[in-house]
């Protein structure tokens, strides 16, 4: 089994962060050995971000590990708010590390997303795609080649991963990165890589999904997947939301769009340094007086300690969670429509209790009216197509603050850009433009 990271994640009071939250472990997809339809109320269109391919042909790419097979499908459309309009209530359900092993959770929650519309990002790690035998090949920062903290794959781990990818995709989701080795911590971890440092494991972390039939040629008769990566990767998650600031350096100069590495409230998103920062967010505890992150890991470390505490304890710990996650969700659907970002591990941890509370959060709120469970991806294309103004207005919104007088008179136009100045109709086109540019 690819082997399991610790990180203290500590719970976090309203007021303060006690200290650095790891929002992650690294565990268990795509083990070593293991035996292992459109968002709600959002229209769909037949294509993605790519023009489709002459005639539908698949067009290999490199040693046919990936491929051009036309515009990603099941997409749904990014559309610009009317004057006066509320926004939709978005919400966003990533996992990291994503690869299916002997638990089946891939793809237990792909069937779990189509059965109530929604679509989710899957933070693929790249040495889930490398043979065990050709582990050398990944050259980590700061540590010698070959090493990982999560291990590497086989044969059949690589195959049923590839599995999911090549679905999920089809079936409009997205697939982001956690990088490679799952490295954490002051000796060597991702916090205290360099801008140069972070170029490499992006680099090498598209290597190993662009050439998976090169280093496992065994697999070499499996299709590719349906997808130009260089062209489809456009954002992750850091392995304990460690090294942000380098690795968006790095990043937004290799075509990321946006980064879920950071901290943050339950309030509307800006952009930082050139990319969209869509952190992971602060929820309540139901029964206790902090907050934590919008996470089972840190769910779990706040409750047990361990992966598999008091059996006694679990189910309530899965409630706990569920609850968390469902508090956080009225208070933006009710107050701010700041879009909600949730994070989770295909992990069974606490006897799989919080896999439950996600999968009743999902039932609960992804199939409410006005309310879109959409990728990273396609929330970024949601921000991409709004006017600027109105996004910075929305910004001025607090945690679970709704706007006095209502919607209508909120975003009525015209809307005052940042500075004060009310926007004309001529403005707004202008604004519009300098903002995709």
């Amino acid at each position: 089994m690819i082997a399991a990271t610790k990180r203290v994640a500590l719970g976090v009071t309203t007021a303060a962060v006690f200290a650095a939250l790891a929002g992650c472990s690294g565990v268990g997809a795509g083990a070593s050995g293991s035996g292992a339809e459109r968002a709600h109320g959002a229209k769909e269109k037949p294509g993605g971000q790519n023009a489709p391919a002459p005639g539908n042909v698949v067009q290999l790419i490199g040693d046919g590990s990936t491929a051009f097979t036309g515009a990603q499908p099941h997409l749904p459309v990014a559309e610009r708010l009317a004057p006066g309009q509320k926004p939709p209530q978005l919400v966003v359900f990533s996992w990291d590390g994503a690869g299916e092993d002997s638990q089946k959770l891939f793809s237990h929650f792909r069937g779990v997303a189509k059965k109530y519309g929604a679509k989710m990002t899957y933070f693929l790690s790249g040495v889930y795609l490398l043979p065990e035998e050709k582990k050398d090949l990944y050259d980590p920062p700061q540590h010698s080649p070959g090493s990982s903290d999560i291990g590497f794959n086989d044969a059949k781990g690589i195959r049923d991963t590839l599995n999911e990818v090549r679905a999920a995709w089809k079936e409009g989701n997205e697939i982001g990165t956690h990088f490679n080795g799952h490295f954490c911590g002051p000796d060597g971890g991702g916090g205290t890589w360099s801008v140069d440092e972070w170029k490499s494991e992006i680099r090498q972390a598209k290597s190993f999904v662009k050439n998976w039939k090169t280093n496992a040629p065994e697999l070499k008769s499996e299709a590719p997947l349906p997808f130009d990566y260089d062209k489809e990767l456009v954002g992750g998650r850091t392995p304990c939301l460690e090294g942000q600031k380098n690795m968006v350096a790095a990043a937004r100069d290799m075509g990321f769009r946006y980064d879920s590495s950071g901290i943050g409230n339950q309030v509307w998103p800006a952009k930082k340094d050139g990319v969209w920062d869509l952190p992971l967010q602060l929820v309540p505890v139901p029964g206790r007086d902090f907050e934590t992150l919008s996470m089972d890991y840190n769910f779990m470390f706040n409750q047990s300690g361990v992966t598999q505490g008091d059996p006694v304890e679990q189910e309530h710990w899965g409630d706990q969670m569920r609850d968390g996650l469902l508090e956080a969700f009225d208070r933006s659907y009710d107050g701010n429509r700041a879009p909600l970002i949730i994070g989770n591990h295909f992990e069974s941890w606490n006897g799989g209790t919080y896999m439950r509370a996600v999968e009743e959060t999902i039932a609960s709120v992804c199939t409410k009216s006005d309310v879109r469970c959409v990728s990273f991806r396609q929330l970024a294309d949601w921000l991409d197509a709004q006017d600027p103004a109105v996004l910075a207005k929305l910004g001025t919104l607090g945690v679970g603050e709704a706007p006095k007088g209502g919607w209508g008179s909120y975003l009525a136009a015209p809307v005052a850009a940042a500075g004060g100045k009310p926007v004309s109709p001529a403005d707004k086109g202008e604004a519009k433009d300098a903002h995709e540019k």
